[in-house]
């Protein structure tokens, strides 16, 4: 029987569509409402926090070779923060005071963007708990901190125009730096599927490479940074995880082209044979050449050689 679209089916018939119309336009006004991820580029810097500055300096200054660009001071004169130059974009941040018996040392990791009002509203649409509004530091950058599902400080960061980092470009990079590339951090990881949630559903992080202490196992996940190639490694652990292990779990990689130079040239410098700062080269899983480099308080550089080995 055909629908009656006279009498009182008319105005049923024009007030369902009256509804779809508002349905479409509601999805249609949600989606251009709807914000995309403003792009991520890569590392800013990993922090760390150090009991003794001096002996710290000795080992990023001295050894490493990156100069102190500058550094903020606490109301009484005592520096507060000191930023050791990688390159232009990246940097060591190190703190003073690490309170004695405290294992954690890393104080957080720090991410580009090029827009971060952006981003904040990006996170709080996908969950995530978010300042309520953006803080400028004293360096003069815009940034502001969340927390991953391991609980660690993920901070993100726009660099300004009139800020530290973009007044000094070009300037404190220092010809005895043992790398200008820091390649990845690595933090620890109780769960990857929760960690993928955060890094890979929401930042648009992406697997390049996992392995293990043997082939039958996975001890690290590689995660891509979405605009860039540098990537954060998940360090996957169980259980409570010790001091001595924990600071080598948390740790910066530093890119060299030749690891058998780069030993060479840390061999002629302060601390280059004490093998409790540097270790022996070896391979790694992924067939590359690696050295262990630990500060006063146990806190690793990795260098890694960009290629496999043949």
């Amino acid at each position: 029987m055909p629908f009656n679209v006279s009498g009182p089916n008319r105005f049923v018939r024009k007030a369902l569509v009256h509804v779809c119309i508002l349905l479409l336009s509601g999805s249609f006004c949600f989606r251009f409402l709807a914000v995309d991820r403003p792009p991520i580029v890569g590392i800013a810097h990993i922090a760390f926090q150090v009991g003794d500055l001096g002996k710290t300096h000795q080992f990023y200054c001295d050894l490493l070779g990156y100069e102190p660009a500058f550094r903020l001071y606490q109301e009484d004169g005592s520096t507060r923060l000191v930023y050791f130059k990688i390159n232009d974009r990246q940097y060591i941040e190190i703190l003073p005071g690490l309170p004695p018996g405290q294992d954690e040392r890393l104080a957080h990791i720090a991410l580009e963007t090029t827009n971060l009002e952006g981003l904040r509203t990006y996170l709080s649409q996908k969950g995530v708990q978010v300042p309520d509004k953006l803080n400028k530091g004293e360096d003069g950058n815009l940034n502001m901190s969340v927390k991953d599902p391991d609980g660690h400080h993920v901070e993100f960061v726009q660099y300004v125009p009139d800020s530290l980092h973009m007044k000094s470009k070009g300037s404190y990079l220092s010809s005895k730096r043992i790398s200008d590339r820091m390649l990845h951090v690595g933090v620890t990881v109780a769960d990857a599927v929760a960690a993928d949630r955060f890094y890979k559903d929401v930042l648009g992080f992406s697997e390049i490479w996992r392995g293990g202490a043997n082939d039958n196992v996975t001890h690290w996940i590689n995660m891509k940074l979405p605009e860039s190639t540098d990537y954060v490694e998940y360090m996957l652990v169980t259980g409570k995880v010790d001091r001595q292990r924990l600071g080598t779990l948390h740790h910066l990689a530093l890119q060299v082209p030749d690891m058998q130079k780069a030993l060479e040239t840390l061999r002629e410098r302060p601390l280059g044979w004490d093998p409790v700062h540097v270790r022996q080269p070896q391979v790694g899983r992924n067939n590359r050449w690696q050295l262990n480099l630990y500060d006063p308080d146990g806190s690793r550089s990795e260098l890694m050689e960009p290629f496999t080995m043949r």
